[in-house]
């Protein structure tokens, strides 16, 4: 140890920095006027891939924004090397505010929430009406998360060849979903596609669904130059799909102004960040006769005024009942 006697040399003595004297902090951070704007359209290991102008550049999250993360869709400010060469890499210093966000837990158990997209117009749940068997348990947990986040649905039914659709149609025909009924020929030959691509026009989609429904096949037959995934069979022991794609991308549609967002195939749905209160926004035809319920309706309850509604004849009682078998939906298991 080294030890001083009583004339020692001030230089020779070693201070520790401290906030305030030797290292001055400041809490203002630069504005970034002059960044650049963006869209991600995949995030893979911290490297997120971005749209700026005409051109691909590669970026990663400054350290200013701590925790908040960048997802497919987000809309974000870059500074940096916005060339796009090989090579280089911008910082995302912004991310600007979400229009919309389509969220989901592992189970609905779990706290932790996953923004899974942002800023989509619309979600595209793709189930197959065969071979995987539909699951509505699970189209009725996307259609929640859905309207939660402020997307509009769409539901997208494929090898219609293989089973008829008049069964989901009439489950969730009181919903007035838009719908498109589709064959395994038809997305093949490329007719499937067409039909879609008429709903997809100037909006952004992002599409789920189960695995082996034929998702990805879809996203692919919409965007032919973009193939970059494979696709999976369905096992015949489980019947279930086999994940063929790992992580969520936008890609743009050439023959219509707008985007589809390809996800990973879901086998479960978590719901826990979901209030229940706010999924009766989405029925606009029941939601005046919700200001005779108690508080904290869960408007499936013996003093709930809808009953008192519908049977008034102010809205459909099939959407009473759809509604219901939604908020429904958190109580019940996704293989139920």
């Amino acid at each position: 140890m080294r030890r001083y006697g009583k004339h020692t040399d001030e230089d020779d003595i070693r201070t520790r920095p401290n906030r305030k004297g030797n290292r001055p902090r400041t809490s203002i951070r630069p504005k970034h006027e002059d960044a650049a704007e963006g869209m991600v359209l995949t995030v893979d290991r911290g490297r997120l891939t971005c749209l700026v102008e005409d051109r691909i550049v590669i970026a990663m999250k400054a350290r200013e924004l701590g925790r908040k993360a960048a997802v497919v869709g987000d809309r974000v400010a870059l500074v940096g090397d916005l060339s796009g060469k090989k090579d280089t890499l911008a910082r995302i210093v912004r991310i600007e505010e979400r229009t919309s966000v389509l969220r989901r837990t592992a189970d609905d158990d779990d706290p932790y929430e996953r923004v899974v997209v942002a800023n989509a117009d619309q979600l595209a749940i793709v189930t197959a009406l065969a071979d995987p068997e539909p699951r509505p348990r699970l189209i009725d947990r996307c259609l929640v998360a859905a309207y939660d986040g402020g997307l509009e649905p769409l539901l997208v039914m494929t090898k219609s060849d293989l089973a008829p659709p008049d069964k989901m149609l009439e489950l969730y025909g009181a919903l007035d979903i838009p719908y498109v009924v589709t064959s395994r020929d038809e997305l093949e030959n490329g007719d499937a596609a067409d039909r879609v691509r008429e709903h997809l026009d100037g909006r952004i989609t992002a599409f789920v669904g189960h695995s082996g429904v034929g998702k990805t096949t879809l996203v692919n037959a919409l965007v032919p130059e973009d193939r970059r995934r494979t696709t999976g069979r369905v096992n015949a022991v489980t019947g279930r799909g086999r994940h063929t794609t790992t992580s969520a991308l936008a890609l743009p549609l050439t023959s219509t102004d707008g985007w589809a967002i390809d996800t990973p195939g879901v086998r479960s749905f978590g719901l826990a960040h979901i209030d229940p209160s706010r999924v009766i926004h989405a029925f606009p035809d029941l939601e005046p006769g919700t200001e005779g319920c108690p508080r904290a309706c869960s408007h499936d309850e013996p003093d709930c005024a809808l009953d008192a509604w519908v049977e008034e004849g102010h809205a459909d009682p099939a959407r009473l009942y759809s509604l219901r078998r939604l908020l429904a939906t958190r109580e019940r298991r996704d293989g139920d």
